[in-house]
């Protein structure tokens, strides 16, 4: 399958998350986090932040949160048991917290292939932001694998 590379700069629906403490936790333990400031407000407090702040890594568990998550593969016609996971990589602007509402906006920024179209690269990235405030970039690659392509 080839992806067209038309999509590059296509969007989807935004999407905004409330961060929940709960979740904090649930992730820190999840984790191996063993500082408390993940996950007890008043640890984290006493360490200068005004609730339990949001670990690395964990604004992707809430990109997953997107009611249109699967929409996009779905719209461009890719078998979703073609799909693998290629990278990702964060750009961190400010601390989020617990209690935050946090706005994920994405955007296709690359199409590419290798191995002869044997491969599809789709690069998107995904500006999070607070109340209009830039908090990080995402950039996650995903690899479409065409079954017809020779081994």
């Amino acid at each position: 399958m080839t992806i067209d590379r038309s999509i590059i700069g296509s969007r989807t629906p935004e999407h905004s998350v409330d961060v929940e403490r709960g979740r904090l936790r649930f992730f820190a333990r999840a984790t191996g986090q063993p500082d408390p400031v993940y996950a007890d407000p008043t640890a984290a407090r006493a360490a200068g932040h005004p609730d339990i702040p949001v670990p690395p890594t964990f604004l992707f568990c809430l990109d997953l949160d997107n009611p249109d998550r699967g929409r996009f593969l779905a719209d461009l016609g890719v078998d979703i048991r073609t799909v693998l996971h290629g990278g990702q990589a964060f750009e961190y602007r400010a601390q989020a917290y617990a209690g935050d509402r946090l706005t994920f906006s994405t955007e296709v920024t690359d199409v590419y292939s290798k191995k002869g179209g044997a491969l599809e690269f789709i690069v998107r990235t995904t500006r999070v932001t607070r109340g209009g405030e830039p908090i990080a970039t995402l950039t996650g690659t995903t690899v479409v694998r065409d079954p017809k392509a020779a081994k």
